[in-house]
């Protein structure tokens, strides 16, 4: 039996950032149409989605998934955040959205 890698969520960025590195050459369909999605819909540097990310998770208590689809999506007002934020299990006070919002900027 082989053993299973522990799963690592990754933004867009950081997951484009691993897939440069793969030869293109000999690359599979799959590997070409990620690549090509995550360069196209990157909206931030590898290291400043990680580290919003973090700010994510301490100064506004989101769980490792919400900060990495918020990092992703890179909502540019409340309404647009509270769009998705509403499919969460926790309603997100507006003082939290704004500081959220605040770290985005």
């Amino acid at each position: 039996m082989s053993e299973e890698k522990p799963k690592k969520l990754l933004t867009i960025p950081e997951a484009h950032q691993i897939l440069q590195k793969i030869d293109v050459e000999k690359a599979d369909q799959i590997q070409k149409r990620t690549l090509d999605y995550t360069a196209k819909f990157s909206k931030a540097t590898p290291e400043s989605a990680k580290k919003l990310r973090k700010e994510l998770e301490t100064e506004c208590g989101l769980s490792e998934e919400e900060a990495v689809e918020v990092v992703n999506v890179m909502p540019k007002s409340i309404e647009e955040l509270r769009t998705f934020t509403s499919g969460w299990r926790k309603l997100l006070p507006t003082e939290t959205l704004e500081k959220v919002l605040k770290i985005l900027r």
